[in-house]
Parts: C-alpha cells; structure tokens; sequence
C-alpha cells in the first residue's frame, strides 16, 4: 500500500486540533520526514516542530466580566464532544439539521458530526427526551468533553 504525504493543511489542522484541548503535557507525532515535538508547562506552552509552521501570537486577555456558568435543571442530560474537532449539525452544506430545540428524540438519534481530519464520526443522543439547548455553532471547533446539546429526558 502507497503512503500518502501530509499536506501543509493537514498539518495545521492536526496542531490546531492539539492546540485547542489540555489533555496532555507532551506529545511527539511523525509523519514521514516531518516530526513534531510538543510540551507544555504549567506556565508557558511550547512547541517545536522539524516543519514551517506559523505560530499566532498570544491572545490579549479580556478585562470583561467572566461569563456565568449556566446551570441545567438535575435531571438533564449533555451531549458532550467525545473528542476535538468541528461540529456540524447537518449532514452537509444545504442539508437540514439533524435537530432542532424542542425536538422530541430517541436514544439513537444522530444529533451532530464531529470531523476530525476529513473524517466524520456521528454523535447520537443517547437518551429519549426534548432537545432543550445547542450551544456549538455550525462548523465551530470543539473540545474533547465540551457540552454540545442538552436534553430534556421523558
């Protein structure tokens, strides 16, 4: 089987992809000749890398007020990313959602897709109830364990 060459897209996707969660302190990746090595410290996040990569300078913090954390009623159920990448809810550009708020739905209710790196993984509701709330916006990155939806159970 031929090995396929990762393009300068697919390795900015791959880095944004690592840069947007905090579930891991070093991590080193090798895709053919380019080798990518990763740490982070409590204080100050590096990153090293054998192949050009453009680096965002860091974002100024906000002297805004900190948004309330909303609270659910007990018995909600969330929907939450089980992974980082981009949350669509449809199933393509034009296409309905695959939920709207009030809907009724069943535990095998596709909800969403998370694509990660041109693939897409379904996520399913995973309880009956009444889609109440959809905090992820269309084509937004999203977390690992990040709330996507919340659910009225029946």
């Amino acid at each position: 089987m031929a090995e396929e060459g990762l393009t300068y897209t697919e390795l900015l996707q791959i880095l944004e992809l690592i840069k947007s969660t905090s579930h891991f302190a070093e991590i080193h990746l090798k895709f053919g000749d380019i080798e990518i090595d990763l740490s982070r410290s409590a204080t100050q996040p590096s990153c090293s890398a054998t192949a050009s990569v453009a680096q965002q300078p860091p974002v100024a913090a906000s002297k805004a007020r900190p948004e309330p954390i909303p609270v659910w009623p007990v018995n909600s159920i969330l929907v939450r990313s089980p992974m980082v990448g981009t949350f669509y809810r449809a199933p393509s550009p034009g296409a309905p959602p695959f939920v709207e708020v009030g809907q009724t739905i069943e535990a095998d209710t596709t909800v969403c897709i998370i694509e990660v790196m041109k693939l897409m993984n379904s996520i399913l509701a995973g309880a009956q109830g009444t889609i109440t709330n959809i905090l992820a916006e269309n084509g937004e990155l999203v977390e690992h364990d990040q709330i996507l939806m919340v659910i009225a159970p029946r």
